[in-house]
Parts: C-alpha cells; sequence; structure tokens
C-alpha cells in the first residue's frame, strides 16, 4: 500500500484555509506527520488516524498552527508549549516560525521521548523538552521569559493558568487553541486582553495578553 501524501495534502488543506508555506517548511511539516504516525503505531500520541487521515486531522495538527505562526511577531523570541504531547502546535509553529526559542513541556516521559525524536529528525534548533507538571510547580528559570505560550488539549485549571501566568514576560500571550463547539471557556484572566483568531471547522485561536 502506497504511503499517504502528507505534503499534497498539507498543500490543499492550506490553501482552502487562505494560508500557505514555502516547499522547505511543506517537506518538514510532512516529515513531521510520517513520524508521528509512525510513533502513533506504539503508543497514544494523537486520536487521529494519521495512516488515513481526514483533511480535519490536518487541520487541526498542521493547518492552525500555521495560521497561528502569522501571530507570531518578530520580536517574540521565546516560545513555551504546554502539554506538547504528540508535538501540535508547538512543531508546526517552530517549522515556519524558526527564529523562535521553542521549549516544550510534557508531564509523560514516553511522549517526551517522541519530541526528542521529533526534534532531532527535523533538525531543529533552539528547542528543548521538559518533562514536568506545570499544574505541579514550574520551573524558576522559566518564569517571566515567554513571549508566547501555546497550549491545546489541556485542562485549564486555575494552577494551570497560574502557571501560564508566571512563564509569560510582561504584555506576553497565551495562544489556546480552542474546539469551538466547548463549553468550558473560562472568562479571561482578571486584568488580560482578548482577541479572537478564527480559524476552519469550528475551531479558532484565543489569544489572552498578559497586563504589563
Amino acid at each position: 500500500m502506497a504511503a499517504f501524501d502528507f505534503t499534497q495534502a498539507i498543500h490543499r488543506c492550506l490553501g482552502a484555509a487562505s494560508g500557505r508555506v514555502d516547499a522547505p517548511a511543506a517537506s518538514s511539516l510532512a516529515r513531521y506527520l510520517t513520524l508521528l504516525a509512525r510513533w502513533n503505531r506504539r503508543i497514544n500520541l494523537t486520536a487521529f488516524d494519521l495512516d488515513h487521515p481526514t483533511d480535519h486531522a490536518i487541520d487541526r495538527l498542521i493547518v492552525e498552527p500555521v495560521l497561528a505562526a502569522a501571530e507570531v511577531r518578530e520580536r517574540d523570541s521565546v516560545v513555551i508549549d504546554i502539554g506538547s504531547g504528540g508535538g501540535s502546535p508547538a512543531l508546526p509553529l517552530k517549522i515556519v516560525r524558526p527564529h523562535v526559542r521553542l521549549t516544550m513541556i510534557e508531564a509523560r516521559v514516553r511522549k517526551s521521548a517522541f519530541l526528542r525524536e521529533a526534534v532531532r529528525e527535523l533538525n531543529l534548533d533552539d528547542v528543548a523538552v521538559e518533562t514536568f507538571r506545570l499544574d505541579r510547580g514550574g520551573r524558576a528559570d522559566l518564569d517571566g521569559t515567554a513571549n508566547v505560550v501555546t497550549m491545546r488539549a489541556v485542562r485549564a485549571d486555575a494552577d494551570v493558568l497560574d502557571g501560564v501566568e508566571k512563564l509569560l514576560a510582561p504584555n506576553g500571550r497565551l495562544f489556546w487553541f480552542r474546539d469551538g463547539t466547548s463549553a468550558d471557556l473560562v472568562a479571561p484572566l482578571s486584568g488580560w486582553s482578548e482577541a479572537l483568531v478564527p480559524n476552519r471547522r469550528s475551531s479558532f485561536l484565543r489569544v489572552l495578553t498578559k497586563a504589563d
């Protein structure tokens, strides 16, 4: 059976969302999905079937992070991703915004092993993988360093949001990837401003900006 053509699917789904990437980035994104599919057969990294992925899977794993990358400014030098799991949105965002220094925080050892392997396979510079739970105490060396924190599929309880606030530099922003059907959208943090960036298929990016 022929391997799925991730590159073609990425270009098609991005085009449908009025987005685009150059050929080297598309190649790296396809390599990421190929690696994710291989590891996903052994450990649960994503609920999506990547042997026969739907456009919805490509949208969530690739299109949404690529569109969100347009919100990353040149002066945003540090990105920290919470609960990195299978690597999206963090790795696609890094691929299309290579100037950022990326730290991925993942609580599970086996998922951290995948993330480190992906960083090696994709030849990504300035990327670190840290294995700990943000809601059980942060890391003092990371506090106040992030221009952008990204988060998806993480239960945003008070401990997590407190940890996010500590990670962010003044005027730092939380990129919260949300399903538009979710009912657990908490009110913005006190003193934070908010913007919504629509995506495809009822998903959206919720951007919360920390007050100075």
